[in-house]
């Protein structure tokens, strides 16, 4: 998927997408889509985004870590429905990309879901980052008032809404381009992949105690403002009295774009802290590699809301000058899985002797139900705007980032 308009993105985005391959694969009735890049032996630091954000938003953190010798994993949240749910796919996607100890970095959402992984899944989780983040969703349910339909809200309602809680200028340019590149994110954004995010903001939980000890966890916050209320900002800070603080002066909502040199400092500094050991030697081999390729071959990037894509990339456990460089061609196994499936249709249509009168009658159901959805979402739209109407701000709490 990408920023729409290719022209209006910044340059080293453009750079990394040339550079570093994007993975699609599908698990379950999930599909995953993230980048993988640096060295494969080296144990990975998985990125979560939050609620606006994509894998694509930690593209500087990939470029610079991978860089000196880290290994990068940074993911989109996939369609889940609530938090047990997310642990267990959470859980399929590692075993699938054969990924055993990480350690995590989550921004708001993506700090409360890290959160929920290490207390489901202690054995799993290193070590965490956490930033601009929370314990609990409570105030967050409490501040949409029309969360138990989310579910049916038509798109245009849930983008209004998340990007409602982005917070308007004026911005230094630094910050005034983090919030630009976040917003183009959001338009890239499906409603079922918006409804899913804003369900488990407001699906009530909170954090149990955890296994890891607070010597393994950094608090990185910005000063200046964040979305995520100040008050769960500090019941944070106080659950995990032992954890490393790193303070941004500014940056507001997403530090990671606004100032990544900060950012990837801090990052750097907690990885050599619990002992992830870089291996920039292994860098030096893969760029060499990566100089003999003609370059990365293009892909379609989008997200069109289909679960069923296959993987645009292989994620077998092969040398970083093989796997990590360039995205792998198309091989023969893809157009025969196609034609595969062309057989398998057809198959299907040969054997269907269904009167044509069934396949009618089967059209007018279809039609009806549409009628009947679309009916439904005019209701949904009409209760949700007089709620926002009469709730005033109250909802610009729900959206940090990213």
């Amino acid at each position: 998927m990408g920023i729409k308009g290719v022209s209006s993105a910044p340059g080293d985005f453009i750079y990394f997408k040339s550079q570093v391959p994007l993975h699609r694969i599908p698990i379950g009735t999930k599909q995953w889509r993230y980048y993988d890049f640096g060295p494969k032996v080296v144990p990975p630091l998985i990125c979560l985004p939050g609620i606006a954000g994509t894998a694509d938003v930690y593209y500087k953190q990939i470029m610079f870590l991978s860089m000196k010798g880290y290994r990068v994993i940074s993911v989109d949240i996939p369609r889940v429905w609530n938090h047990q749910e997310w642990i267990q796919t959470f859980e399929k996607f590692l075993d699938a990309i054969d990924v055993h100890r990480i350690h995590l970095y989550g921004t708001s959402l993506g700090g409360f879901l890290a959160q929920l992984f290490a207390q489901h899944r202690p054995r799993r989780v290193k070590s965490l980052i956490l930033s601009n983040s929370y314990l609990e969703t409570k105030s967050f349910s409490a501040a949409m008032p029309w969360s138990p339909i989310v579910s049916w809200a038509p798109s245009f309602l849930l983008k209004r809404y998340v990007l409602t809680g982005i917070r308007d200028g004026p911005h230094e340019p630094f910050i005034a381009d983090s919030v630009d590149f976040v917003v183009s994110q959001v338009e890239t954004l499906s409603r079922d992949d918006l409804a899913s995010r804003l369900t488990l903001t407001v699906d009530d939980a909170s954090i149990g105690p955890l296994l890891l000890p607070d010597s393994s966890i950094t608090i990185m916050d910005t000063n200046d403002y964040c979305a995520v209320p100040l008050q769960l900002k500090d019941q944070l800070n106080e659950r995990y009295p032992g954890a490393r603080r790193a303070y941004l002066k500014t940056g507001g909502d997403f530090p990671f774009l606004s100032r990544p040199d900060e950012v990837n400092l801090h990052l750097q500094l907690h990885l050599r802290r619990v002992g992830v050991e870089a291996r920039p030697d292994l860098v030096q081999i893969a760029s060499q590699g990566g100089g003999s390729d003609s370059g990365p071959s293009e892909k379609k990037d989008e997200r069109d809301g289909d679960d069923t894509h296959e993987d645009d990339n292989e994620h077998t456990e092969n040398s970083p000058s093989e796997s990590q460089i360039s995205p792998a061609p198309e091989s023969s196994e893809s157009h025969s899985l196609d034609n595969q499936l062309l057989n398998n249709a057809k198959a299907c249509y040969l054997g269907d002797e269904t009167p044509l009168s069934s396949h009618r009658e089967t059209k007018v159901l279809l039609i009806i139900n549409e009628i009947l959805l679309r009916y439904v979402q005019m209701i949904c739209v009409s209760l949700m705007l007089g709620m926002m109407d009469a709730g005033g701000s109250t909802h610009l709490l729900l959206i940090p980032e990213r």
